[in-house]
């Protein structure tokens, strides 16, 4: 199981932001939206596919079962008081449902565009909102939130020599097109297990979206993930995460509330 997710984690592939291959747009024009210039169709509806850390992705694990986070004392502590009642009873049943966590939960995703510079991902865990946002930051200082500030850029594989590349920790395109990466900061506190693993306000979760088609049709969204929290972790929290495209029927979508057991 490790060594299946340390294939995926340790393939470096090299990129670059799409604004900067492209330029100011065809022919000189206005530069294409992050929508009209997406390299990679990520859009569409998902299930999770659980090949590893089944025990502590489809059922909620006993508190002080994370052995492989790497926690320092202060993590380790909360984690081994974590208490899902005082959870409940603060109404903070969403702790494992944020960024950070959310992903690694079991169900369906559905990917769409709110507009033209902001995609959207739903998830039927928790019935969560993730917005990613491509272009500038806003200025506007905005209060912690589950979901945190996403910002967003299109990655192409094989970027121009000379330039930046692929961060440290971004897998190779699957689809040979490229990534999109996202940062994610200003995140409440939450959980990166769902048996109170914390992270901290001011963790910081950057994760590489990737899309393969594979020979016989199928089509997989492979999410690598890297959390990184000066306040609980002694070093990155790296996962990697499977989903299948699965048809658009909106029958087989069953959001479920946040739950703290």
């Amino acid at each position: 199981m490790k060594v299946a997710l340390l294939g995926i984690v340790v393939a470096i592939g090299f990129s670059a932001p799409i604004a900067a291959q492209r330029g100011q747009g065809r022919q000189g024009g206005p530069a294409a939206s992050a929508k009209e210039g997406a390299p990679v169709d990520l859009t569409g509806s998902w299930v999770s596919v659980v090949t590893e850390d089944w025990r502590y992705r489809m059922v909620t694990p006993a508190r002080g079962d994370h052995p492989s986070v790497p926690l320092n004392a202060a993590g380790n502590a909360l984690a081994n008081s974590w208490d899902p009642a005082k959870d409940e009873a603060a109404g903070e049943a969403c702790k494992a449902y944020g960024a950070a966590g959310v992903m690694r939960a079991p169900g369906r995703l559905r990917i769409t565009w709110q507009d033209d510079t902001t995609l959207k991902i739903e998830t039927e865990a928790g019935t969560q909102t993730r917005l990613l946002r491509f272009g500038s930051p806003s200025s506007q200082v905005d209060a912690p939130t589950v979901q945190g500030a996403s910002a967003a850029q299109w990655e192409l594989a094989g970027g121009a020599r000379g330039g930046r590349g692929a961060a440290r920790g971004a897998p190779s395109t699957g689809s040979g097109l490229g990534n999109l990466k996202v940062v994610t900061t200003r995140m409440r506190p939450g959980y990166l297990q769902k048996n109170g693993v914390p992270y901290g306000g001011n963790a910081v979760l950057t994760e590489y979206f990737s899309r393969t088609a594979e020979p016989n049709g199928d089509s997989w969204l492979i999410l690598t993930s890297i959390v990184e929290d000066p306040q609980y972790l002694t070093g990155p929290f790296v996962r990697s995460t499977h989903y299948k495209r699965v048809p658009d029927n909106t029958t087989a979508w069953e959001p479920e509330p946040c739950s703290s057991r």
